[in-house]
């Protein structure tokens, strides 16, 4: 029976990660994760000191991680299952040891729509074990749409501050290493000087001194450097040394 109830634990775990409609979450190596240690679980129950969870239990709980359902209605139904009696703190940290396991704990942002959700379907009549799978879909849909809506916002502060610095550098104001639109090349200003940096076919960088940004080509090679910051340390100590004459 012992071996029965694994394999039937490990099933389920692949079953419910193979479900997932959203490819980014089937490729992601973070979720992979989260299936490997679920699988190691499910073979180790075994010798689990969680001594009141079977396989069905255990993967109906896994499920309700990060969906906000109230601890005393999964209890409630959990208890409806064979098993010994389960307390509200059984669940509980039954609940916490899985969000640790795997890493992922409840969305605070969701937690207004997933109990707004749970109530409408449980006055409606569905058993818990449905609203379960109903949430477990939806928070995945809504933690994608979150996760793509806050890297367009990423990406729309990031060309924001692009451009601020573009603006300080075209301004005559000094300036962090700023690429002007889709040149190659990057400019900064410091104690009023203009530098230039360039990528070199080798993988490699330029570092020039120039008097204006529309130096492309022109400008006096300070040296060449293998990663990009090196070529910034050296910026920031000629910048305070007296002028070179070129």
């Amino acid at each position: 029976m012992g071996d029965d109830r694994r394999i039937w634990t490990v099933k389920a775990q692949l079953f419910e990660y193979v479900k997932s409609p959203s490819l980014r979450h089937i490729r992601d190596p973070y979720a992979l994760n989260k299936l490997a240690q679920a699988i190691v679980s499910g073979i180790d129950q075994g010798n689990s000191v969680w001594g009141k969870w079977d396989g069905q239990r255990e993967s109906l709980l896994r499920k309700a991680v990060g969906c906000w359902i109230p601890i005393d209605d999964l209890r409630e139904f959990l208890n409806r299952m064979a098993g010994q009696p389960l307390t509200t703190t059984d669940v509980a940290q039954r609940l916490k040891a899985f969000e640790e396991e795997e890493s992922t704990f409840p969305n605070e942002k969701l937690q207004v729509s997933c109990l707004a959700l749970y109530e409408r379907e449980k006055a409606e009549g569905t058993e818990l074990a449905a609203i379960v799978g109903l949430l477990r879909d939806y928070v995945e849909r809504e933690e994608e749409r979150i996760f793509f809506e806050e890297q367009e916002l990423y990406r729309q502060q990031r060309e924001e501050d692009r451009k601020a610095r573009e603006q300080r550098l075209l301004s005559g104001a000094d300036c962090k290493w700023t690429q002007l639109q889709k040149s190659e090349h990057s400019y900064c200003r410091l104690n009023g000087r203009t530098y230039r940096i360039s990528p070199t076919r080798d993988k490699m960088w330029n570092l020039y001194r120039v008097n204006s940004v529309a130096d492309d080509e022109n400008g006096a090679l300070i040296g060449k450097y293998q990663r990009r910051g090196d070529a910034t340390k050296i910026v920031t100590v000629m910048a305070y040394q007296p002028e070179p004459k070129w």
